[in-house]
């Protein structure tokens, strides 16, 4: 199985698009919109990992804080940005950004898309600001603290759906015409 790639016009050949890079969310939900709990993943879903490395892998990643701090490390093979109010907070191997729009401005300028890759806070924020959603619907409803915000599936069309036991790759663009 091969992961979902990232093809479709380039920012730059969109209305108002001004690079060639994409805003991607990448994120895996629950039926019940949850994405984690106490910091962690509520599945196990180990297809969705090796996706997840091989949709960011080269490309740049922003998280928050929070998220960074519950994976550990700067995630390798990958530019990190990490969004947080914490003017003096710092860690190596990262770059640091204090809202969303400072993180995309910033990473403009780095290797690939934009990947904004959690958590609640940061998916919210990002949103507006999104062209692509690239999902991995888990089909079951765990308990969690966690949420993927909802967004107004107006602005979305779903252009792509990997059907698996127990969950689905799916990608949603921005403003894409239906056939």
């Amino acid at each position: 199985m091969s992961p979902t790639p990232l093809t479709g016009p380039a920012a730059s050949d969109r209305p108002g698009g001004t690079t060639g890079k994409r805003v991607v969310l990448v994120a895996a939900v629950a039926e019940n919109g949850v994405i984690g709990r106490n910091g962690d993943l509520p599945w196990q879903v180990p297809e969705d990992l090796r996706r997840f490395r091989s949709i960011t892998t080269g490309n740049t990643v922003v998280m928050g804080r929070r998220t960074f701090e519950s994976i550990g490390r700067p995630l390798p093979e990958r530019t990190n940005i990490i969004i947080t109010r914490q003017r003096d907070w710092a860690a190596d191997g990262v770059l640091v950004a204090h809202g969303v729009k400072d993180a995309i401005t910033l990473a403009r300028v780095l290797e690939g898309d934009i990947m904004i890759i959690g958590g609640a806070q940061i998916y919210e924020a990002a949103m507006a600001h999104a062209d692509v959603q690239l999902l991995t619907e888990v089909h079951s409803s765990p308990d969690g603290d966690t949420f993927y915000p909802a967004f107004d599936e107006d602005e979305w069309v779903e252009t792509e759906r990997e059907a698996h036991e127990g969950f689905a790759f799916v990608r949603y663009d921005r403003g894409a015409h239906r056939a």
